[in-house]
């Protein structure tokens, strides 16, 4: 159903189609409104939309479209059938094309003619424009008379969009005189008075803010014209320290403006040099229209800046001056301390005391004047500490040394110190310092960090009902500093000036009525960094095999720059690399399982929580061998050649009765053999030697018959093979009587016989053989004989020469020479030798050289007796 307001917006349509004639018939399609339209953001919006001069469509085919979003068919209403509206929300910011077109259906006519089919309008959108506020006027001094410019701000309420534009009007108007209108974009603008500023007169000022949606005004102010004068701050500020009023001085200024523009009130304000704190003068305290005042509580011998200004309207702007007050005698006492260090060696402590100046000094410090008491020993005159002049350039106190003393352990003492000015004499300070070992409790649980570019404490008081206050101490290196604290603190932050990267030992001492108490201590720093350098690194001893141990000095702590929180060691060999971590508390480091014979190259960084540095790099080389390791193997090839000639020796000892008879095989003793008795039909005789035919047999006296013509008359007569009577020529025989007896070697050469004595120990048997024919011609024994063989049993071992005849032939000539210098007793034997040797072969028969009988038997019984002699006294040199 249609409305009556609809009703109205098709009646316009009509009546704006009769109007643009020429445009209706080009274009199908109509809106209303036709014309741009600015819309308040977040309200809504109503287009109807009409078709004329066709049938082509209706109003089912129509629809709208919002830029490029089709609006939903939901907010149509169809008004006839060629008439439908729209009611669309304002919500964005931008500005919006609203456009009604038809569709094309199967009309061949509107599919030729969409552009007359379409039909928009133009939407800015907005807000209206909001109330000004906080509107202000000011009328500035210039030289001596105020400006005819008057200058006005506010401030803007509500936004603003830029299609809808908020402009302002700054409305002045002198009552009953003259308007002064002005507009603007912004928020501030001017009007410029006629002839002058109208002083004593009534000025109402209000803003106007408008824009498409609408306009609204300020609040009107209507004040005399004066109240908006600012004048200049007044002038040559002097403020004038009197010595008799050192915390009153004397302020003076000059007025800016003559007064018949209006009389003029002051606020006046002071503070100490450096302090952001100001200190007003209560505004009751300061009449209108004046040029000088008394400040008042002002502390003696301090700077100040001290400001004033004026007001007609507004407050101008300050100005002012620095001064300082006068003397006045000290009012608070010397802040006195003390640094003690102890005595190596000594039972004794060095106290250094320490003073600032007291905080109230009012003045400067010239002098300090001390005693030092022992227990109740008041009768001590005082000493007076001289105090140079200079003064610390940062503000903080200067720190006076008062005295420097030893101080035993046990023995306790107090100082009392009073500070001097030019004016007076400071109240007494005292500082008590108990025995060593007898001091009083200190604070508990205390805690030191770093926030906000200070360092903070908190600590836990002790137990004591008589803690007056607390100390705070911090130290780095030389420099000593300090602190009081409230006892009833629990929480503070130091107020020196303290260092980034800089370590600081500090400690809170809690005071009993003078006494010190034990310090509690920590280490803090203002500021953490990474070190500077890194450390030393150094090899402790010379490099082992597998191992080496690494040593390092500590980075010092000036250049360390924060806590070491540890150290890691780098080493490189044979193309590896490895890193080891240790805590920051080793200062070494043994490396293990090191290659020998292998150069290493080594560093070491050193850590803090905000970086690390590294040190320079050391090299080394392992060793080939172990240290000890040669020295034991000798020692150990030295104790083995040891124990195999320990176990020779002692197996020599054990086995010393075979080595004995294997080494040293005992001599045939002539004397214990039963050659002596062989027969009793044939005793033996001595065989002369000159008697001897055998030239071979070299050993017997040739003194009448030679040997060698001796051999050419025999040689026929002997039918022995060369070889074996040559082999005669190396033996001796026992049995002189023999040609060919067993070659055997002679046991009167003491010193050979031993060496080469045969090591068989089977049974000889010695035999001789008897010739039944002469010899030579001599005549035979009247009762001939068969010859005999005769044996003897002997248990004596066979000689060398028995086993090996051969050798006889080598030896021949050495012992022809010297078997010739020999006694009969060897002769002896050499005969009995050649015998055994005839009786071992099997010799049946020889050609003998026949002896005289009776010259035989003595030279055989001659020979026993002399071989038994002989052998008796060889018996001595045996080796047992």
């Amino acid at each position: 159903m249609v409305s009556a307001g609809e009703m109205l917006v098709l009646a316009g349509l009509v009546l704006a189609v009769a109007a643009t004639r020429g445009f209706s018939q080009t274009n199908h399609l109509v809106t209303a409104p036709q014309t741009t339209q600015f819309l308040e953001i977040g309200s809504n919006f109503k287009a109807t939309c009409m078709i004329i001069n066709t049938t082509e469509v209706t109003a089912d085919d129509l629809y709208w479209k919002l830029s490029k979003t089709t609006v939903s068919k939901e907010l149509y209403t169809k008004l006839n059938e060629s008439a439908i509206s729209v009611t669309i929300p304002v919500t964005s910011g931008q500005s919006e094309w609203l456009l009604c077109r038809a569709e094309k259906g199967n009309s061949a006519y509107v599919s030729l003619n969409t552009g007359k089919f379409m039909y928009g309008v133009l939407l800015k959108k907005g807000y209206p424009p909001g109330k000004p506020e906080n509107v202000s006027c000011v009328a500035v001094q210039e030289k001596t008379t105020i400006s005819r410019i008057f200058r006005c701000d506010w401030a803007t309420v509500g936004r603003q969009t830029s299609d809808v534009p908020t402009k302002y009007t700054l409305n002045v108007v002198v009552i009953h005189i003259r308007n002064y209108s002005v507009s603007t974009e912004g928020t501030h603008t001017q009007v410029e008075f006629v002839d002058t500023y109208p002083h004593f007169m009534n000025l109402e000022i209000w803003v106007e803010a408008h824009n498409m949606l609408g306009k609204i005004e300020s609040e009107h102010i209507t004040q005399d014209a004066n109240s908006f004068v600012k004048t200049n701050p007044p002038s040559d500020i002097k403020v004038i320290s009197e010595k008799y009023f050192p915390t009153s001085p004397l302020m003076n200024w000059t007025q800016p403006i003559d007064k018949s523009y209006g009389k003029l009130k002051y606020e006046i304000r002071f503070c100490t040099i450096g302090s952001p704190n100001w200190t007003y003068v209560p505004k009751g305290d300061i009449a209108t229209d004046i040029q000088s005042f008394r400040l008042q509580s002002l502390q003696p011998y301090t700077e100040y800046i001290t400001q004033v200004r004026s007001q007609l309207g507004h407050w101008s702007d300050w100005s002012g001056t620095t001064m300082k007050t006068a003397e006045d005698r000290p009012t608070s006492k010397p802040d006195v301390w003390r640094i003690i260090a102890e005595v190596d060696g000594k039972n004794e402590r060095r106290v250094q005391f320490i003073s600032k100046d007291p905080v109230f000094a009012n003045g400067r410090i010239i002098t300090f004047d001390i005693k030092i008491q022992e227990q109740k020993n008041d009768n001590l005159q005082w000493d007076t500490i001289l105090v140079n002049g200079s003064e610390s350039s940062d503000g903080q106190r200067v720190i006076t040394v008062l005295k420097d003393m030893l101080l035993a352990d046990l023995r306790p003492v107090r100082l009392c110190v009073t500070a001097n000015n030019s004016v007076g004499t400071s109240p007494m300070a005292s500082l008590f310092i108990s025995a060593k070992g007898h001091e009083d409790p200190p604070v508990k649980g205390l805690k030191v960090w770093s926030a906000e570019g200070k360092l903070w404490l908190q600590w836990t008081p002790p137990n004591g009902p008589d803690l007056s206050e607390y100390v705070v101490e911090w130290v780095s290196g030389d420099q000593t500093d300090w602190q009081r604290e409230n006892k009833n603190t629990r929480l503070t932050a130091i107020k020196g000036n303290l260092e980034g990267f800089v370590r600081y030992t500090v400690s809170v001492y809690s005071i009993y009525s003078g006494r010190i108490g034990k310090p509690a201590s920590k280490e803090a720093y203002l500021k953490e960094g990474a070190p500077l350098e890194g450390p030393v690194v150094r090899l402790n001893d010379k490099p082992g095999r597998n191992e080496a141990e690494l040593g390092w000095v500590e980075i010092p702590l000036h250049r360390q720059r924060g806590f070491i929180v540890n150290y890691t060691i780098n080493y490189t060999g044979g193309g590896e690399t490895h890193e080891i971590t240790v805590p920051s508390n080793t200062i070494s480091y043994t490396l293990k399982s090191l290659s020998s014979n292998t150069k290493y190259d080594t560093w070491i960084n050193a850590s803090t929580v905000r970086g690390s540095a590294q040190s320079s790099t050391h090299s080394f080389t392992t060793l080939k061998y172990a240290p000890g390791e040669v020295e034991s193997i000798v020692v150990g090839v030295c104790l083995g050649f040891m124990f195999v000639v320990l176990m020779t020796m002692l197996l020599c000892l054990y086995k010393k009765d075979v080595i004995k008879e294997n080494l040293w095989p005992r001599i045939p003793n002539p004397g214990e053999s039963t050659i002596g008795n062989w027969s009793p039909d044939y005793p033996l005789k001595a065989e002369t030697p000159k008697e001897n035919c055998l030239s071979g047999i070299s050993v017997l006296d040739v003194d009448v018959c030679d040997g060698k013509s001796m051999f050419e008359e025999d040689k026929a007569c002997l039918p022995l093979k060369k070889d074996k009577y040559l082999s005669e020529e190396h033996s001796s025989g026992i049995g002189g009587s023999s040609c060919m007896s067993s070659p055997r070697q002679s046991v009167s050469d003491s010193d050979e016989g031993s060496d080469m004595a045969d090591t068989t120990a089977s049974t000889v048997q010695y035999s001789s053989v008897v010739a039944s024919n002469g010899y030579k011609g001599q005549t035979p024994n009247p009762h001939p004989q068969q010859a005999v063989f005769s044996r003897s049993e002997s248990t004596q071992p066979l000689l060398d020469s028995e086993e090996n005849p051969d050798m006889m032939i080598q030896e021949s000539s050495r012992q022809s020479q010297h078997f010739k210098q020999e006694n009969p007793a060897e002769i002896h034997l050499l005969e009995m030798d050649q015998q055994q040797q005839q009786q071992e072969e099997g010799v049946e028969s020889l050609d003998f050289c026949p002896l005289d009988e009776e010259s035989e038997q003595t030279k055989s019984s001659e020979g026993q007796s002399a071989a038994s002699s002989y052998m008796s006294q060889r018996e001595g040199y045996r080796p047992q």
